[in-house]
């Protein structure tokens, strides 16, 4: 298993993080906090000297910035493929090179445990049809699966159908869902672990926190 970063969400997964060898995705509204999570992802990979790659559609020091918001270090940092800052450029334009050039960094690697963390799934299919960006998931996340990585991708609620990532979520081993619960002043941050590869359904929502120290997942319980 490879740890989340986030001691209370390992404990809610009861097998110490998420399976080996797995593509995770991670749904929610902007702002809500998968960037957090992915950000965990990568800090406990560099920890435990796995290979760590960051794809992102924004610039490197964007990220970073992010990243020292919701105290994560960046003394360590990952390898990127960004729009800029990175030796290596990202175009969401050009979907293949973007595959192309994550699949030769996890080969480069392939004597170390790889993470890899990406948020580029929601543009480009904003950019190409859905059948296309399911063929091209699909076969590069086979692709990856063939060697020790983990793949965990973000996906922006609101800027598809429902069909859209309900279709996207068939080729992913688990899917997280964050949002927010609303009662009428009140707003409350849920998480669901909506499939998990080799785990039983987790039923329900856990409300979750996210500061300058970490983040923390709770059980959540509403008569609702």
């Amino acid at each position: 298993m490879v740890s989340t970063g986030v001691p209370s969400l390992d404990n809610l997964l009861g097998s110490d993080g998420y399976p080996d060898r797995s593509a995770v995705l991670v749904e929610g509204p902007p702002g809500i906090g998968k960037e957090a999570l992915c950000y965990w992802f990568v800090r406990s990979g560099l920890i435990q000297g796995d290979y760590c790659l960051y794809a992102t559609h924004r610039p490197v020091s964007d990220v970073l910035r992010d990243m020292k918001g919701v105290g994560v270090s960046t003394e360590r940092v990952p390898d990127w493929i960004a729009s800029s800052g990175s030796s290596i450029r990202l175009d969401l334009r050009d979907p293949t090179s973007i595959s192309v050039n994550i699949k030769q960094a996890a080969h480069q690697n392939k004597d170390r445990r790889v993470r890899i963390a990406t948020d580029v799934l929601s543009p480009l299919l904003v950019l190409n049809s859905v059948e296309s960006m399911y063929n091209y998931w699909s076969q590069l996340l086979s692709d990856l699966k063939q060697q020790d990585c983990v793949t965990f991708a973000l996906a922006e609620e609101g800027m598809h159908v429902p069909n859209v990532l309900t279709t996207m979520e068939q080729i992913f081993d688990g899917v997280i869902e964050m949002r927010l619960y609303e009662e009428g002043l009140s707003i409350t941050p849920l998480f669901r672990v909506k499939k998990m590869l080799g785990l039983p359904p987790l039923h329900g929502y856990f409300r979750f926190s996210i500061s300058s120290s970490g983040m923390e997942v709770t059980s959540y319980a509403t008569g609702k």
